[in-house]
């Protein structure tokens, strides 16, 4: 499920319109490098910003009440659950749960900074919620400051790192959002204006991992065989037999 009431909002990635194989090497030099650092495969996009009719600043974090759980929230959550029809015994439910869980292979976990951008990577079920916050730790700029992540709506704070992402709802995904936890002040302004990322983890922002599949413009597929049709057979037309005249009997010449 994706852990996001809000609707989802499109990520652009940049594609590789023209194959450049000095280019393809850098693009994975860069990516091999980031993936030895953070232990795993990452992805950074920008996240469309606000819209310029809202008179809200960018970087500003929004107040409890903005996140406060309404009713129509409320029934938009009880919409998406399914009442079984059936009372099931304890034994039943978790093989079925069991057999949920063997399907999901891996969570893909999405987090978006104030500063609008997005940081996706992808963790086992079974893995901690402690493993996403060592690798923020390996890629945010300020890893001495005390920070939080949460989901919305409503604002609810992740406390329980030791839970895994099955457990915690957030399986197949989930979006889950970035603060420093940092009491208001001068400084305040100055943390909250970004960047959030390191230097080297914005320098794979927005490329494909799909390099390696990537084929020069001038390779095209081989034309196939022409193919030669065989000569369709005329048929000759047969022409009724002709009758021979033949004289009756009873004729007498």
């Amino acid at each position: 499920m994706i852990v996001d009431g809000s609707a989802p909002v499109p990520l652009k990635r940049r594609r590789f319109t023209n194959f450049d194989p000095m280019e393809a090497e850098e693009v994975k030099a860069k990516l091999a490098a980031v993936k030895e650092k953070c232990g795993r495969e990452i992805r950074v996009f920008d996240t469309s910003p606000l819209s310029p009719s809202q008179n809200v600043e960018p970087n500003a974090e929004e107040s409890d009440d903005f996140y406060e759980f309404t009713a129509e929230d409320y029934y938009r959550i009880l919409g998406t659950k399914k009442e079984d029809k059936f009372l099931k015994t304890r034994k039943i439910r978790e093989a079925e749960e069991a057999a949920r869980r063997s399907r999901i292979t891996k969570v893909t976990i999405r987090v978006r900074f104030p500063d609008n951008h997005t940081l996706e990577t992808t963790f086992h079920p079974s893995e901690t919620i402690q493993s996403l916050v060592d690798l923020l730790m390996k890629v945010i700029n300020r890893p001495d400051l005390p920070f939080y992540i949460y989901t919305t709506p409503p604002k609810k704070p992740i406390k329980d790192m030791s839970q895994d992402f099955y457990s915690a709802g957030f399986a197949p995904g989930a979006i889950l959002y970035f603060a420093y936890d940092i009491p208001k002040g001068d400084d305040t302004a100055a943390v909250n204006s970004g960047p959030f990322l390191q230097e080297e983890i914005m320098s794979v922002k927005g490329l494909a991992l799909n390099v390696e599949n990537q084929e020069p413009a001038e390779a095209q597929a081989p034309a196939p065989d022409p193919v030669t049709q065989a000569p369709i057979p005329v048929v000759e037309e047969k022409k009724p037999a002709e009758k021979k005249a033949v004289k009756p009997k009873w004729l007498k010449l």
